[in-house]
């Protein structure tokens, strides 16, 4: 493990949802940091620039995964890597190449460079999509998803960060490079970004109202700070090894608005199942105890839901419903 006068670590795609955490909570600790973006002048990256810490000890730095030269210009004399950086969709053009082209460059220069170790930010879909998996089997490190149900179901996402994180195992290998998998689920939490990213607008969508039903399905949840923290657990723990699914808890969609309705009655938040003729999907069991172990203390899933909202609002993306808040108590008084 380097030591506290060598904590340099790098951080690709640092201006993401769970990676700007993650930067926050590094120099928190004390790390300098190398955060690669693509264009370190982008207005969209200003907020690292306003993190604690970030004048003295955040770098960011131009990079492109699919350019390891660039690469090399970030991490060489780093004594860690945290690799967050992948594209957020279903276009294959788009998300197949940079997930796994880029992944497996970051591992090459991870190897040159020497580093201590990597720390790979994978998904939960690369774990629980499997048709096959008996519905009462626990979830956990060891499973892995169908890569042709992916495939099928032309899920691209999936697809390309399964094959990513099963590229950044074999290379790791290979190079003998000290390799740790964070599986995080769906993400939530507060945004340090002023945009909102997909995982967020899970949520924004019912309070909005663009969303006039909810589905009869299932989703596990995290806190985005815990996502960051259970990262920095496993770089910093000598024993961490394999894959740590980073998850709270699963709730029904139904569960979700109810959660929501309770707290933000204010919102059009949906309250009729798009497809209520069948029986009530039932969540997938997992476990997290891995990170428990390490002791990641989980955020509550309200707590959580509460915390994103009220983001939102705080960032603007909740204006109109706020307005009709506000003039609804002034024609009371």
């Amino acid at each position: 493990m380097p030591s506290e006068s060598g904590k340099v670590v790098c951080v690709t795609g640092a201006g993401g949802f769970i990676a700007s955490w993650l930067v926050k909570l590094l120099l928190q600790k004390g790390y300098t940091v190398r955060g690669t973006v693509r264009n370190p002048a982008d207005p969209k990256n200003s907020h690292m620039r306003e993190l604690e810490g970030a004048k003295e000890r955040l770098t960011l730095c131009r990079a492109d995964l699919l350019d390891c030269q660039s690469l090399r210009e970030a991490i060489y004399g780093c004594d860690g890597v945290f690799h967050t950086a992948c594209p957020v969709t279903d276009d294959p053009e788009q998300m197949l190449e940079p997930a796994i082209i880029g992944t497996k460059n970051v591992i090459i220069v991870a190897a040159e460079a020497k580093v201590w170790r990597v720390v790979f930010t994978s998904s939960i879909c690369t774990v629980y999509m499997n048709p096959n998996r008996a519905p009462d089997k626990v979830v956990d490190e060891t499973c892995w998803s169908d890569l042709d149900f992916c495939e099928k179901t032309k899920n691209w996402y999936c697809y390309g960060k399964m094959v990513a994180e099963k590229t950044a195992w074999n290379e790791a290998r290979k190079k003998e490079v000290n390799l740790i998998v964070i599986n995080p689920v769906l993400v939530l939490g507060p945004l340090l970004q002023s945009t909102v990213n997909a995982s967020v607008l899970h949520i924004l969508k019912y309070l909005t109202g663009s969303a006039k039903t909810y589905a009869n399905s299932t989703q596990a949840y995290v806190h985005v700070k815990d996502v960051a923290l259970a990262h920095i657990i496993v770089y910093e723990t000598p024993s961490a090894s394999g894959r740590y699914i980073c998850a709270e808890s699963v709730l029904h969609r139904g569960e979700l608005v109810e959660i929501l309705a309770k707290s933000f009655p204010e919102y059009p938040i949906p309250i009729k199942c798009s497809d209520d003729m069948r029986p009530r999907s039932k969540p997938y069991k997992f476990t997290n105890q891995k990170l428990k172990d390490l002791g990641l203390e989980f955020t509550p899933v309200k707590q959580c839901l509460y915390e994103t909202v009220k983001s939102l609002q705080e960032k603007g993306h909740l204006p109109l419903q706020r307005c009709i808040q506000d003039f609804k108590w002034i024609s009371a008084l």
